[in-house]
């Protein structure tokens, strides 16, 4: 092999790849981003937390609550203290709020409206908070007996602690503990917690469907409730050595993200199609048989990492949207879109892996009537690596009959053989830098070779798949179809050629400031937001609008961002970025030797004003 081939493979920056090549050298991708705040520290360890109790009783602590998400090993956590505690000769009086939860079978009956039924995968959002958990008239007493015992003579401590215990609000200290849900999902998956109220350990499913429709958003509800006049602020994800923050300070650091660039604590998982690129580039476990998704930017699962006197603290996304959703989205945003971040960045790698399942989205109407969401799951794949011969399937062949496409799969489950995916879906050669359009309904998946970056609206869950390859998931089980849903969807007029005319992307040429050039990716009214492209050899400014901007480097080494608030950060080879709309204007510098292209998402700005989020009549 030629010096110049080698030069190639060893070089972690193309994205023309071999077909030969099957080791993939580690980039400059950064997996564990951290956001250092001008003001404030973080401290960690039950002994400090110990000697905060310790200085605040002669002050009038009287009664301390310590509310916390899901996912907190509550036993383990409060003995730690306890001997914290003894350590100072301080023996509070403890009550677990659990002791105020209904019985775990008023609680199912609560949340079995919401669970979909039957249905192993989907249900409907729970619309209210975390007083379902609770006995209302266990909580009224216990309010009543914490109301005296914050009148009695300072000196007498009483801790009340669980997850919810928020809601008895007589307390002269508030506590928070906070965990991030793909922790929550590692704890679950090891059989360590159970559901809120629940005293049996439920399959994984049952598990993250029960959290995903009814446990967080109630918990949710609260959090974005009581954040405001947190005291103290705790990252429970180690739970040996919790790190913690000043509730004040969390607040201000809070503020500074959302006129800030940043990024997000990305996480990684193995899939059955799942490739080996991001495996090596990004330097994840070598264990793992391999990685299909790279969660870059998904809002509800993903936290932030402060950092501050080489101590790190973790928290969820939304904490930052329950604070400052208008300076983060910008204020038209903001009104539509509420608390919730609404655009999606995740990788796909099918890079010596396999096709994903053949799957299309929900309708608007089909996914509000029956999974109570309020828009759907219209995407994008951008790709951003691939190997020879790869293609991504969009749309119907013309020759595709419904009947017998469904006819056909059926046959495939009913008599375990593979079915020819390709006499029924249409699929366009891809290559790097190409864009396609997948607006709901439209059938779709990538096929192997492709290292994909999805741009979509949030909603992640509402996949329908058609056809799966008869595989089955990492835990040896058929993955489960959705036929009868998906067909309910299809829209069966996007065929060969509509879909040639209409999505795949042409990138058009919009500004040219001589040494970058902007390009239109994307301005479709299939959806809420637009994809720009910028291709620049050393620097580009860019104001914000009042818009906030998702951004990812597709091209180049890395680049340095710097915001109005001169706050600069490091932006490497295919990681993804917020730029809030509160940085109003950013200067994007080349620190690398290669020329550079960036992608741009951002929501339209008629989008809640003149434009509705998704077509009501569809």
């Amino acid at each position: 092999m030629s010096s110049f081939n080698d030069n190639i493979i060893n070089n972690p920056f193309i994205s023309h790849l071999p077909e030969s090549m099957k080791d993939f050298p580690r980039g400059l991708f950064d997996s564990f981003p951290v956001f250092t705040p001008s003001e404030g520290s973080i401290e960690k360890g039950y002994d400090r937390l110990a000697e905060m109790i310790e200085q605040n009783i002669p002050a009038g602590l009287r009664v301390l609550i310590i509310d916390g998400y899901q996912g907190i090993e509550w036993n383990k956590l409060i003995d730690e203290l306890i001997l914290s505690l003894n350590k100072l000769k301080i023996q509070p009086e403890f009550i677990d709020v659990s002791g105020c939860y209904v019985p775990p079978e008023v609680l199912r009956k609560r949340a079995e409206p919401f669970l979909g039924g039957d249905d192993p995968l989907f249900g409907t959002h729970y619309p209210f908070g975390a007083e379902v958990f609770f006995d209302v008239e266990k909580i009224a007493q216990l309010r009543i007996e914490l109301s005296v015992r914050r009148g009695q003579k300072s000196g007498g401590l009483t801790i009340i602690y669980g997850t919810g215990s928020s809601l008895v609000e007589q307390c002269d200290e508030l506590w928070y503990i906070d965990v991030p849900k793909d922790y929550i999902q590692m704890l679950a998956r090891e059989e360590k917690i159970t559901n809120v109220g629940e005293k049996e350990i439920l399959s994984f499913g049952d598990f993250y469907k029960r959290s995903y429709f009814f446990d967080w958003p109630a918990l949710n509800r609260l959090k974005q409730q009581i954040l405001p006049k947190v005291d103290v602020f705790i990252d429970c994800t180690n739970l040996q050595e919790p790190a913690f923050i000043d509730g004040e300070d969390f607040r201000k650091a809070v503020y500074e993200i959302s006129e800030s660039p940043f990024r997000v604590r990305p996480w990684f998982f193995p899939g059955p199609w799942g490739g080996k690129f991001m495996q090596g580039h990004m330097g994840l476990d070598p264990e793992q048989p391999n990685f299909a998704w790279s969660f870059e930017l998904i809002v509800p699962e993903n936290g932030i990492i402060l950092e501050k006197n080489e101590n790190i603290l973790e928290f969820s996304f939304d904490c930052l949207m329950y604070l400052q959703n208008e300076r983060v989205l910008g204020r038209n945003a903001a009104r539509q879109f509420k608390y919730e971040w609404p655009i999606r960045l995740d990788y796909l790698d099918t890079i010596d892996g396999g096709n994903l399942s053949t799957q299309v989205h929900p309708k608007p109407n089909y996914i509000r009537n029956n999974f109570g969401e309020t828009y759907t799951q219209d995407e994008t794949y951008y790709i951003v690596a691939s190997k020879p011969g790869s293609r991504v399937y969009l749309g119907l062949t013309d020759w595709c009959d419904p009947d017998e496409f469904k006819h056909a799969l059926e046959d495939s489950i009913n008599k375990g053989e593979e079915l020819d995916i390709d006499r029924f879906v249409n699929s366009e050669p891809s290559k790097p830098h190409d864009l396609f359009l997948i607006p709901n309904g439209t059938v779709h998946c990538s096929g192997k070779g492709n290292l994909v970056l999805e741009i979509s609206a949030t909603p992640y869950i509402f996949t329908f798949k058609i056809y799966d390859y008869l595989r089955r998931d990492l835990e040896g089980k058929l993955r489960p179809l959705n036929i009868e849903r998906a067909f309910e969807n299809i829209r069966f007029e996007r065929r060969e050629k509509w879909v040639k005319e209409n999505l795949v992307a042409k990138p058009k040429l919009i500004k040219d400031g001589g040494a970058w050039k902007e390009y239109e990716l994307y301005n479709s009214p299939f959806t809420f937001y637009n994809i720009h492209r910028i291709e620049f050899d050393s620097a580009f400014e860019y104001e914000t609008d009042g818009r906030a901007l998702a951004v990812n480097l597709v091209e180049g080494e890395w680049v340095e961002i710097t915001a109005s608030n001169k706050k600069c950060v490091k932006l490497s080879y295919m990681e993804s970025m917020v730029i809030p709309a509160a940085a109003k204007k950013i200067i994007v510098e080349n620190k690398g030797a290669r020329p550079c292209r960036m992608v741009l998402v951002y929501i339209k700005p008629q989008i809640g004003a003149k434009l509705p989020i998704n077509k009501p009549e569809e």
